[in-house]
């Protein structure tokens, strides 16, 4: 290749990087499409229209995902890695926001609220979710972690007419702006302690010598931003009042997509940097994760806090596989997490697709006492959610029964028994509130009228997405797991190592998401 001018030769693996970032590049050109076609079309029309658009940017998303996967290797001056970790999660949190943009086209017209932005801020969203899970530099990562932000922090807002839903949009972006300023900190305090914000570069200097103080307080300050971002208690406050003002929809999409994301970064800094002491900071975390959410959903009769509550507890759930340690358990941990990332997203955007659906005009009917008889009123849609809260108890046969079998077989080999101990005691508190739904579904008389509308077509395919890939996960879910276990070795400190000297960027092996 001498022979080629040097402009070209410099052309060559810059096209490569950007092949390395097309997924955020398509999503972000079919946002601005949806906001420049938002003020040509009609009011009346652009619900549908500016919807198949963006749910268009969605698949296209995932295409690009499945050609970026065919060009793993580091981009952008060591900033982006493409590995099977980085396609894992482009794929779920790409394909979160295209279950969510189909089940708000009734939404949206039902409640009167104007699409362009709306569809434009889910896709834009995305691209900074699926930055951060790509991101191996610390900065690169905190810009990733505001465009998410400030997306949601908006989206949150959106029924303008609700004063809750204002309040919560206020309260989302003042504690989410602190706990961006603690992360940002945190990585400060990094860069000052080891002289780099690359990840890998970061893993070489902790092992090559002794650790200073200031690297613990930066990881506290990070854990603190991201716990924030995951719902992880004592962090966890804002999450039910937040909750119950947002749109339904969008509270499908902000407690699986975002949370995906700052578990994808969260992964990267505990595994790869493998900073010691962090190993209490998590387990405590993840223990009052657990016991905080269950107990306060047992006392919610507004279901959308209920799983407010139920996604904190969750949020615990997952941190256990962040305790292994051991080098010989980190894989477990690692791929244990990845998958109950998976299946969390697919019953809990399922779940808040039907509430979204039930609620109505102004989001009347949120409480458990509208749900009683809904199983005689309207079966299929008790159905579903029937057994979108099997899943969320962990019922076999569902995503959500392997997702704590794996979490929990991963900690005891790991020789965590009183973690463990304290989750599969959750696990049973948590049965209780979620059955009491399906009690009030099926057991109980209404006592007030309920209007239930037909299912629409984009909201059926939502939710037919969602059972099927609960279902799969739960029936089918070796593919899933062995595909998460091989991308778990490549993202601990040897193999961060090995990418961090290597000049090579076209590795041998392509990456395949399937």
């Amino acid at each position: 290749m001498t022979f080629l001018p040097a402009a070209v030769l410099q052309a060559i693996p810059q096209s490569t990087d950007y092949i390395r970032i097309l997924p955020e590049l398509v999503l972000s050109v079919f946002g601005i499409v949806v906001m420049l076609l938002e003020p040509l079309v009609d009011e009346e029309k652009s619900q549908k229209l500016l919807g198949l658009v963006a749910l268009g940017g969605a698949v296209a998303g995932l295409l690009a995902t499945w050609y970026m996967a065919r060009s793993p290797g580091l981009a952008f001056s060591n900033m982006v890695k493409v590995d099977g970790f980085s396609v894992f999660f482009h794929f779920l949190v790409i394909a979160i926001a295209a279950v969510v943009i189909l089940s708000s086209f009734d939404y949206m017209a039902v409640q009167g609220i104007r699409a362009g932005e709306y569809y434009a801020l889910i896709l834009f969203g995305v691209v900074g979710m699926a930055l951060m899970s790509s991101a191996v530099e610390l900065v690169l990562i905190f810009i990733g972690l505001e465009i998410s932000s400030i997306s949601t922090y908006i989206l949150t807002g959106f029924r303008r007419n609700e004063a809750s839903s204002s309040e919560s949009s206020l309260k989302y972006f003042l504690l989410g702006s602190f706990a961006t300023a603690f992360f940002l900190y945190g990585v400060a305090l990094m860069f000052g302690a080891t002289g780099f914000t690359n990840i890998a570069l970061i893993s070489q200097k902790l092992q090559s010598g002794p650790v200073e103080l200031l690297v613990y307080v930066a990881m506290a300050l990070m854990f603190v931003g991201l716990g924030f971002k995951v719902a992880a208690a004592p962090f966890h406050i804002w999450t039910p009042d937040v909750y119950e003002g947002a749109p339904a929809p969008i509270v499908g999409f902000m407690s699986t997509a975002p949370k995906a994301a700052a578990f994808a970064v969260l992964l990267r800094v505990v595994f790869t940097i493998n900073a010691p002491g962090r190993f209490w900071l998590i387990w405590i975390a993840a223990a009052f994760s657990m016991t905080l959410g269950n107990v306060g959903a047992l006392v919610q009769t507004n279901i959308k806090r209920l799983l407010a509550y139920s996604s904190i507890a969750h949020a615990g759930y997952l941190l256990v596989a962040f305790a292994m340690i051991a080098p010989d358990n980190s894989v477990s941990g690692i791929s244990a997490a990845m998958f109950y990332a998976a299946s969390y997203a697919a019953m809990n955007v399922g779940a808040f697709a039907v509430i979204a659906h039930f609620a109505n005009t102004g989001e009347r009917y949120v409480t458990l006492e509208d749900y009683e008889g809904l199983g005689r009123s309207a079966p299929l849609l008790a159905a579903t959610l029937t057994i979108f809260l099997l899943s969320l108890i962990g019922i076999p046969m569902t995503g959500g029964f392997f997702a704590k079998f794996y979490v929990f077989s991963a900690a005891v080999k790991a020789n965590l028994i009183w973690l463990t101990l304290i989750g599969v005691i959750n696990s049973a508190i948590g049965a209780y509130y979620y059955l009491r739904i399906v009690v009030v579904m099926y057991m109980r008389e209404p006592r007030k009228p309920v209007p239930v509308t037909p299912v629409p077509i984009g909201l059926g395919a939502a939710l037919a997405i969602s059972i099927l890939a609960t279902l799969y996960l739960g029936i089918l879910p070796n593919q899933v797991l062995q595909y998460a276990q091989q991308s778990a070795k490549e993202i601990l400190p040897q193999q961060a190592a090995t990418f961090a000297n290597s000049t090579e960027t076209e590795p041998a092996a392509p990456v395949s998401p399937h």
